[in-house]
């Protein structure tokens, strides 16, 4: 049993009328289609107040028992990210070279993905999701936390969706392994790395695959 409840507040519910509830996630799902990852970032920079807004989106994502045990580290120092690109591309050199199968590797070949990660240095900023896998108290205690994956998962989805909503471009990098990320921001070893958010405006005349997305039927199932 807890020993305290958390104060209770009026819930802020807005409801529409179902042809507003109809128009809105028709322009919302219009919106979204025009998310892409990119992979050619421009060096253009980004206000810095953008991204923390972005940032305060993502932390209102649920979380399990409200630990919210997430932390993002944005970094936008030139050697920082260039020290990032060299220990990621470092990864990626042996993740190509032999560490993939080559059922993983025939599955990247229709995006031309290589080893080389630029945009890790060219892009304004890097956004890295930390997963904080228990908390510690004033008096050096752990803090078991609960639905940490799922919880930061929901989190970095709402993060993406938020920079798109602000007009900027994003990729998800994950190399592997990612430890390397602790060392260089340093982070403490509570914490897990879970992927390098790349964020800022596409490269002029940028080219994205021509992929297609599943269709309803094969996403959902009606009960």
């Amino acid at each position: 049993m807890t020993d305290h409840l958390y104060r209770q507040v009026p819930l802020e519910f807005i409801e529409l009328p179902p042809s507003k509830m109809q128009q809105r996630a028709d322009e919302f799902l219009e919106f979204m289609k025009r998310r892409r990852s990119i992979r050619s970032f421009s060096d253009r920079p980004v206000d810095r107040k953008v991204i923390e807004q972005c940032l305060r989106t993502a932390g209102r994502a649920p979380s399990g028992a409200n630990q919210q045990p997430w932390k993002f580290v944005v970094v936008s120092d030139p050697w920082l990210k260039r020290t990032i690109r060299l220990a990621a591309e470092e990864e990626e050199r042996e993740f190509y070279s032999g560490g993939a199968s080559e059922e993983w590797l025939d599955a990247l070949k229709p995006l031309a993905t290589n080893a080389e990660k630029p945009f890790l240095e060219y892009a304004p900023y890097l956004i890295v999701i930390f997963s904080e896998n228990y908390g510690i108290d004033e008096a050096g205690k752990k803090i078991k936390h609960y639905y940490v994956r799922d919880s930061v998962g929901i989190a970095t989805g709402m993060l993406i969706t938020a920079i798109h909503n602000a007009g900027l471009a994003s990729l998800t990098h994950t190399p592997s392994p990612m430890r390397f990320l602790n060392q260089i921001l340093d982070r403490p070893k509570n914490e897990t790395p879970t992927m390098i958010l790349v964020v800022g405006y596409p490269e002029a005349g940028v080219r994205v695959p021509d992929i297609e997305k599943k269709s309803l039927d094969e996403i959902a199932v009606f009960k």
